[in-house]
């Protein structure tokens, strides 16, 4: 069965990365040129998602407006003449009806992991490892905590954020008590629906940036401007003068 629906959950408040997310969703940081939620939403593009759901709160009313029209903004490039400005915002416009703001058959679920260093697992989901699957890439996952305390944490695979879950998450999510930080955690509902369904572990084998960090979204940056032949060779003269310092 195709998979067409994605969720993000986009309401948290950014806490690591204040003070720029006081008055600013940290999905709407940006990594180079465009922000964090539009690379979310390009690779939910990539793996086939055509609706988009996003579970928002209190001051995020900003990521609604990205990916809605501003009149005045296409009215002024128009009449500049400036068509690739234009074109850039075409591409990132979702279709009528696409994004929404407020299945499988086997009854089992898929989690994308990735390995962190042992002294960083208390700022990650954290699972354990089962069986191995014969592909060496997944295996069955032996437990779930939130954020464990340092020290007691199953394994040093890291839950990324990256779920095939089954509808019924839904149900346990309706009554699901908060947890780690005061905050309703998809992780500990995970963990109940794991009572009932399997749960697989599938290695994630790309980079990833932890932007709810300000190491990391630095990181991200870099390496994102790397990636960009018209910035690259300004950007590794300029980082080049401050690791002479």
């Amino acid at each position: 069965m195709k998979i067409r629906k994605a969720v993000f959950p986009v309401a948290g408040l950014g806490t690591r990365v204040l003070p720029a997310t006081k008055a600013m969703p940290k999905e709407m940081l940006t990594i180079v040129d465009k922000p964090l939620i539009q690379y979310v939403v390009d690779e939910a593009k990539e793996a086939g998602i055509e609706h988009f759901i996003f579970v928002t709160g209190r001051n995020k009313g900003v990521i609604e407006d990205h990916f809605d029209r501003m009149f005045e903004l296409d009215a002024t490039l128009a009449a500049r003449g400036k068509k690739a400005e234009q074109q850039i915002l075409a591409r990132d416009q979702p279709e009528a009806g696409a994004m929404s703001f407020t299945r499988q058959h086997d009854k089992s679920n898929l989690i994308a992991v990735e390995e962190v260093p042992a002294h960083l697992t208390h700022q990650y989901g954290i699972c354990g490892v089962g069986q191995r699957h014969p592909t060496g890439a997944m295996f069955a996952v032996d437990g779930m905590v939130e954020k464990p305390p340092k020290g007691t944490a199953p394994s040093n695979f890291s839950i990324t954020g990256r779920y095939i879950l089954q509808p019924e998450i839904f149900k346990i999510l309706e009554t699901q008590e908060r947890g780690s930080g005061g905050e309703i955690q998809l992780t500990d509902a995970m963990i109940g629906l794991a009572e009932t369904q399997d749960f697989y572990g599938v290695e994630f084998a790309g980079e990833r940036h932890d932007c709810g960090s300000k190491a990391g979204f630095l990181r991200a940056n870099i390496a994102f401007g790397m990636a960009r032949a018209d910035l690259r060779d300004g950007l590794r003269a300029e980082m080049q003068k401050y690791l002479a310092k």
